[in-house]
């Protein structure tokens, strides 16, 4: 017989040898899996055994591998990656020493696991667990003490329960590395791993590039990402001991199958599927979308922005001021003032940024310890105390030499400690004696200039109003006659409003009693009323202590008289009299949208046309304020309680009193004193103080969601998750499954569906996380009005997780809310 011969019968006779035990998920010694046979996990989640990647087409050979069971081939292991076996002539065995064996047509080993010390009283089984585990343990044990197993030895899948790190005692360092292509799985340039026992990290490379790093570790999250932590959908968990190191994720909900992937093109990517509704797994985060996450961004000392823009730390200053201008920014930052290493020099405490690369632990000191040892090396440029290993014991943590890869990172960031120059130090304290200084002038002047304005308007007023009892005396004619009792016409700052004395507000809202009160705000109470004409006004009544004052009052008076639209509130006048400021407006008798759309008997009566028409309104106001408008208005409070309803269900955009005007040229300005209305804020704004149009752009998108679901951003609840109403808007969303979305009560045309996705695509369009990636209002009308104009696909929202119960971490000095509005005072650094 030749050899040949013999090869094929010894490969049929092993082929035979019980292959009907592969329905199982178990395989014994001197049982083999060939092609077309596989294990299935018990819970029918995975399956093992040969496959082809991609369309099988390539004929790049046979790959032995994990998969989930029956769903669309998505591999998440592979065991002999860098060595296919041609054509379909692969065999696995297993030998009674507990190894695996990979074999090809002529039985030349493939692929084969180390050799395993297995006591004489064990008998070893391989196992496909219900984790996508493969295992090698003893027939004769349920623990978890394997012989071998292959999230020991990742391919480019991270999964639940998977433990991305070291284990210490054997000096193993597991990670993940990405496929070649999406048709060749063998190891690819992009790697995940979490670096290094000694400072954990996580760090994404391209060979031994570093692309991207989150960490160091500081007890709850990596420093520089919220995203990897517990969440609605896992749990994350950290463990350090002499034994382990490593970062895993739990399912909270085993109804979703999740995945992180690095793909081909080096994106950490993570992937869920819901079991009986996904129809394709959903890509929920990519994690290294962020260009500010990019390694070395802004070079020594440059923190990146939002905005993917670099800024020097305080302190520093571009190292080459033309470079940095022009997007370079390889040089980074170096000192205004340079260190001496004396004991004059000192730390400033910098919070909200992702820390540096190249920590380094020092003992187990406390703060002023860890300060004193820091100051006593020449070379040590930072320090902080941190929760490294996640223990519960906090570590000094220094930078020695200059410090790398910084990121502003206000929701979620730390503090860090960076030495400085005394020069620095005394510059920094007289810039904050002078600060307080001006702040106290500027208080006093602003007080004055306010005292000495009402009480000119006041005495004004009184001489006006003497003026005219002289002409019309107290007759019963003129009080009978005067359809409007109005003040003179003033003139303020080149436009003409009328003015209403005190005695006639009173009694068109009957003494402001609680039966008149339709409204309540950061600036007062408002009122209905009615003049002796039987005209029908509403009141907006300055609250002695509200939030907002004498300034929005006559901030919303000169914008909103010189403004005029239909989808405006009209501004009939004002009163300022002895201690009251109010302002009379049209009474719009459907009240504001707030009252309208989150009650249900009401909602009932908004069909789809209604609530499109409603939507398509505000998008006409809004681009009159910031086009087409004599000034270009920012309205910065844009919330459905602020737009107003009359009879026939035409909105009106009001509440001027944070509004701003900008120039024609100008982008984005920047504020410390936040106002506004958690849920409806854009991140830049509330955040970091940046608005702009596309803040109102983004609070519009808020509303059109809101309108569409008849529930409120910041209130929305969910059973299955904790997001709010953009994070649930997104995901379904990505699982196309958008109307699901919609208020039940809500009433559709037959031929409605498109128009309704349209609004809820331009709404997530509309609150995308950063600003430049918002359309104009021009552009949002546009869509809103041409079904024929093609939309781009949305990317995630800003604020998506956010809730009215998770509050802002704007390193605030002072904060306070009233009926949903909020007003922060950013402090610096």
């Amino acid at each position: 017989m030749s050899t040949r011969l013999l090869l094929l019968v010894l490969y049929s006779l092993i082929s035979l040898n019980l292959q009907t035990s592969h329905s199982t998920d178990t395989l014994k010694p001197h049982q083999n899996i060939t092609d077309g046979l596989t294990l299935i996990s018990s819970n029918k989640r995975f399956e093992f055994g040969f496959f082809s990647p991609g369309n099988g087409s390539s004929g790049g050979g046979r790959y032995l591998g994990i998969w989930y069971h029956n769903l669309p081939l998505t591999v998440v292991w592979v065991a002999n990656r860098n060595n296919p076996v041609s054509e379909s002539f692969g065999k696995l065995a297993l030998n009674e020493n507990g190894v695996l064996i990979l074999y090809n047509r002529s039985l030349g080993t493939v692929w084969s696991t180390n050799n395993i010390p297995v006591a004489e009283s064990s008998t070893p089984v391989l196992q496909l667990l219900d984790s996508g585990n493969l295992v090698v343990r003893d027939d004769k044990s349920n623990g978890t003490n394997f012989f071998w197993e292959s999230f020991d030895f990742p391919t480019d899948t991270l999964l639940p329960n998977f433990k991305l790190g070291w284990k210490l005692d054997v000096g193993l360092h597991r990670l993940v590395r990405s496929w070649k292509s999406s048709d060749d799985p063998s190891e690819g340039e992009y790697s995940f791993s979490l670096d290094s026992p000694e400072v954990p990290q996580l760090v994404l490379r391209r060979g031994s590039q570093t692309l991207y790093r989150w960490g160091p570790f500081d007890g709850s999250s990596f420093s520089g990402s919220t995203m990897l932590t517990t969440n609605p959908l896992f749990q994350a968990i950290f463990v350090y001991n002499s034994v382990e190191l490593y970062y895993k994720f739990e399912m909270l909900d085993d109804t979703i199958l999740s995945r992180f992937v690095v793909s081909p093109l080096g994106l950490l990517e993570y992937y869920t599927w819901r079991v009986n509704s996904s129809k394709d797994w959903n890509r929920l985060i990519t994690f290294n979308s962020d260009p500010c996450d990019s390694y070395v961004k802004c070079g020594w000392y440059g923190s990146c922005y939002s905005l993917s823009t670099c800024k020097c730390l305080s302190g520093f200053t571009p190292e080459s001021p033309l470079d940095w201008g022009l997007f370079s920014y390889s040089g980074g930052c170096r000192r205004r003032h340079e260190l001496k290493c004396s004991h004059r020099d000192g730390f400033v405490k910098y919070e909200g940024l992702k820390l540096p690369d190249n920590p380094i632990v020092w003992a187990n000191y406390t703060d002023d310890e860890c300060e004193a040892m820091c100051l006593k090396n020449c070379s040590c440029m930072a320090y902080a105390n941190l929760n490294i290993y996640g223990n519960g014991s906090s570590r000094c943590v220094v930078w020695i030499g200059d410090l790398v890869d910084l990121k502003n990172f206000p929701n979620g960031g730390d503090q860090i400690y960076i030495r400085m120059a005394h020069t620095e130090l005394q510059s920094i304290a007289d810039a904050k004696r002078k600060r307080v200084t001006i702040k106290i002038v500027s208080v006093a002047t602003v007080v004055g200039v306010l005292v000495l304005s009402i009480g000119t308007i006041w005495y004004i007023s009184w001489l006006m109003r003497e003026k005219r009892k002289d002409q019309i005396g107290r007759s019963s004619n003129a009080q009978q006659s005067g359809s409007f009792q109005y003040m003179e016409e003033t003139q303020d700052e080149g436009f003409q409003l009328p003015l209403f004395d005190l005695e006639t507000i009173f009694l068109a809202c009957n003494n402001f009693s609680e039966r008149n009160k339709i409204g309540q705000g950061g600036f007062g109470s408002v009122y209905k009323g009615e003049l002796s004409n039987g005209q029908e006004i509403a009141v907006k009544r300055l609250l002695e202590k509200s939030i907002q004052g004498v300034e929005e009052l006559k901030n919303e008076i000169i914008l909103i008289a010189k403004l005029q639209h239909r989808n405006l509130v009209k501004l009939l006048g004002c009163c300022i009299e002895g201690d009251e400021t109010m302002l009379v407006y049209e009474y719009l008798p459907n009240k504001s949208l707030n009252n309208f759309i989150y009650d249900k008997p009401t909602r009932k009566l908004l069909t789809w046309r209604k609530r499109y028409h409603i939507i398509k309104g505000v998008a006409r106001g809004l681009l009159y304020l910031h086009q087409d408008s004599r000034l270009r208005i920012i309205h910065r409070d844009l919330k459905t309680s602020n737009i107003l309803l009359d009879s026939e269900l035409n909105p009106k955009i009001s509440d001027f009193g944070i509004a701003r005007i900008f120039g024609t040229d100008q982008i984005q300005e920047m504020t410390k004193r936040i106002i506004g209305t958690y849920g409806y804020m854009s991140p830049e704004y509330a955040m970091n103080g940046h608005y702009s149009v596309k803040s109102d752009v983004y609070s519009f998108g808020v509303i059109v969601l809101e309108i569409l679901s008849g529930q409120k951003n910041w209130a929305f609840h969910h059973p299955d998750h904790d997001l709010n109403l953009l994070g649930h808007t997104w995901m379904l969303w990505n699982r196309r499954l958008p109307l699901e979305i919609l208020d039940p009560t809500l009433v559709q045309e037959p031929s409605s569906g498109n128009q309704v996705i349209r609004c809820i695509q331009v709404s997530l369009l509309c609150v995308q996380q950063y600003p430049e990636d918002r359309p104009k209002m021009s552009t949002v009308y546009s869509m809103l009005s041409y079904e024929k104009m093609e939309l781009p696909e949305p990317k995630e929202p800003g604020f998506c997780r956010e809730s009215y119960t998770k509050k802002f971490d704007t390193s605030a000095s002072d904060s306070s809310t009233l009926n949903e509005v909020t007003m922060t005072t950013l402090g610096g650094r």
